[in-house]
């Protein structure tokens, strides 16, 4: 099964007896997602629900990051699969990852932004390196991103919510856990073997009725208003001007002059 073909050369998978490891590897641009790796990452969520030699996913990125979500240049891979329509709902992975019967870890390397942390707070458990670290950074793009809206305050609460969306500010690993962002933290050199050990104790439990309990939990999030954010992304000035100040190394215009302090 190692070489599966999940449409996107940046992605590939790995087998260890029952458990597959989908890999991030786009070091060229710090692993951030194409539509085409969005898809490919549905393939591998579908390829342990669907393959009887697999029970369940292990997503991790390589070297110090993980994902820090989409490429805001646009950017894709020679020879991916094309996604005709570019990024779509029925392209990203999310719901995806929430829904898999079959059990999803994260194992979260290094740096973790944007769908990467989305990725990673739809899985199953998140398993996270002490050095790794998270941070919401859409609205510095001018992304109206309803899904973190939705799902973010049941994680962790409104108030802690509000500040993560509304600053974009930074956190380590020992805040994302305290706050419940995430679950479990471990040393750098045993992330593999921790990632491994959770995936082993999910699938313990009863199929059927784990699948029932997340169906449960997943009913925690809120209305998640796609409409609005990709009318947002096609139609507003904000983001295309938030994504070409990234692209250009620059503050984005609607940051007063006085408090232009260099790209964030």
């Amino acid at each position: 099964m190692d070489g599966y073909d999940l449409g996107a050369s940046a992605l590939r998978i790995e087998t260890e007896g029952p458990i597959a490891w989908c890999i991030i590897d786009r070091p060229q641009a710090r692993n951030a997602m194409t539509p085409a790796m969005d898809m490919g990452i549905k393939r591998a969520v579908r390829l342990v629900n669907t393959d009887p030699q697999l029970r369940a996913l292990i997503i991790t990125g390589t070297a110090d990051v993980f994902s820090p979500g989409g490429d805001l240049g646009g950017r894709y891979e020679p020879g991916d699969e094309r996604v005709p329509a570019g990024l779509t709902y029925e392209s990203l992975p999310f719901v995806s990852i929430r829904e898999s019967t079959a059990p999803v870890i994260a194992a979260v390397n290094g740096i973790c932004q944007a769908g990467g942390l989305l990725m990673a707070m739809m899985a199953d458990i998140a398993v996270v390196s002490e050095r790794a670290t998270f941070r919401v950074p859409e609205l510095l793009r001018g992304i109206v991103d309803s899904t973190y809206a939705a799902t973010l305050p049941a994680h962790v609460g409104l108030a802690t919510a509000r500040d993560l969306l509304l600053s974009a500010r930074t956190i380590d690993a020992r805040e994302a856990q305290r706050i419940g962002l995430i679950s479990r933290v471990v040393p750098h050199e045993q992330l593999r073997e921790a990632a491994l050990q959770a995936a082993g104790e999910v699938l313990m439990t009863a199929p059927q009725a784990r699948t029932h309990v997340k169906r449960m939990l997943n009913e925690q999030y809120g209305a998640i208003d796609y409409q609005t954010m990709f009318w947002s992304l096609q139609h507003s000035e904000e983001p295309r001007e938030g994504m070409r100040a990234f692209m250009e190394k620059r503050v984005p215009a609607w940051i007063p002059q006085s408090m232009d302090q260099g790209p964030g």
